[in-house]
């Protein structure tokens, strides 16, 4: 199971980063009204949410469920001047620099009781000097790689001459704060670029945070709506939440979480949304293998292809690889059993070259 993918949330000292984190994994990272109270990142890993399991463990009368996981890493809140080693920046980008994907938080509410540390409450602002020192950070990156490109370009190295063209465009943007994610850049570009590992290039999603009462509706929150269209310019998912109260509810049982939900006007918990977001963000899906032992649902890549998905459950699995029977999750429970789907023609054999589609069914058939 791939579980050593990350996802780093981020965000200004005081937005609700670490009360957030707390409810994700209810590990008790500290959370106070002070700026830099993480200091070294707390990682946790949770349980992607999958009603597909449970309904599977019904149907084959198992009692034994594994979901897949993934790790969220609770980064130290960033000020201005980070990226020349104010405040914590040194240890704030080392760390981001770890991480796979982004979860920005951004602080959504009024409250006189929580200070903000630039005095006031302005989402795109705050957005706005995160990027300016994660670009400022990319720049120097870029600077020291075009003066090592150089060199080959005097000796008339093609590749080179394309990726110094390349980078000076890059750091012209960088030094206008525009993130490196929301330059034009082709697939051959981005592909350039992926040795000098951006911070700006990572993928991000935005969580909102709003106050307990805004959670159900942020129709009248003028700070959602400039979040919203933020980050439709670079075609970037929102989550709108309120820490608060997801701190409440994952301290809630099972039964009185889904009542909190239901009386609060949510179809589901903030958090679990937030958890398939960084899921689906990291490119990531599930298939899944169920018995009378377990129902498991196992973490690919999207477009792995069948040898490798089966060598998530053992190596031998991969190297003698024939055939994977799959049948989707759809079709079974519309069949009602295996057996079911069998006869009508659903259950396919599939070869090496089949690309695995999240919610596959599958029994891989091996010879070692």
């Amino acid at each position: 199971m791939s579980t050593n993918l990350e996802v780093g949330i981020v965000g200004l000292p005081n937005v609700g980063k670490s009360t957030l984190f707390n409810a994700i994994t209810k590990a008790g990272a500290e959370a106070a009204n002070y700026p830099f109270c993480t200091i070294e990142p707390n990682v946790g890993v949770v349980d992607v949410p999958d009603n597909r399991l449970h309904v599977l463990a019904e149907m084959f009368n198992c009692k034994k469920v594994i979901p897949a996981a993934m790790r969220f890493v609770d980064i130290a809140g960033l000020v201005k001047g980070a990226s020349k080693g104010e405040g914590l920046g040194n240890k704030f980008l080392a760390h981001i620099r770890e991480v796979d994907a982004v979860a920005q938080v951004v602080r959504c509410f009024d409250d006189g009781n929580i200070t903000h540390v630039e005095g006031s409450i302005d989402p795109l602002r705050d957005i706005e000097i995160i990027n300016t020192e994660l670009c400022l950070a990319d720049m120097e990156a870029v600077e020291k790689r075009i003066e090592r490109v150089a060199k080959m370009v005097k000796a008339l190295d093609k590749k080179a001459v394309a990726e110094k063209a390349l980078l000076e465009k890059v750091w012209k943007e960088l030094e206008n704060a525009i993130p490196a994610r929301r330059i034009d850049l082709t697939d051959d570009e981005k592909e350039l670029l992926e040795e000098v590992h951006l911070l700006t290039m990572k993928p991000i999603l935005y969580v909102a945070n709003v106050a307990e009462e805004e959670v159900a509706d942020t129709s009248n929150n003028a700070h959602v709506k400039a979040l919203t269209e933020y980050a439709a310019g670079e075609n970037a998912e929102i989550i709108i939440i309120s820490a608060k109260v997801e701190s409440e509810i994952a301290e809630l049982g099972e039964e009185e979480a889904k009542e909190y939900l239901a009386l609060a006007g949510m179809e589901e918990a903030g958090l679990d949304r937030l958890i398939k977001a960084g899921f689906k963000l990291l490119g990531l899906q599930t298939y899944l293998t169920a018995g009378e032992i377990e129902v498991r649902a196992w973490t690919i890549t999207v477009g792995t292809k069948a040898p490798q998905a089966a060598g998530k459950i053992h190596t031998d699995f991969e190297k003698g690889f024939i055939r994977a029977e799959v049948v989707s999750y759809d079709d079974l429970i519309a069949c009602g059993s295996r057996a079911a789907a069998k006869e009508k023609g659903l259950t396919r054999l599939e070869g090496k070259d089949y690309v695995m589609k999240d919610g596959d069914i599958v029994e891989f058939r091996f010879n070692v």
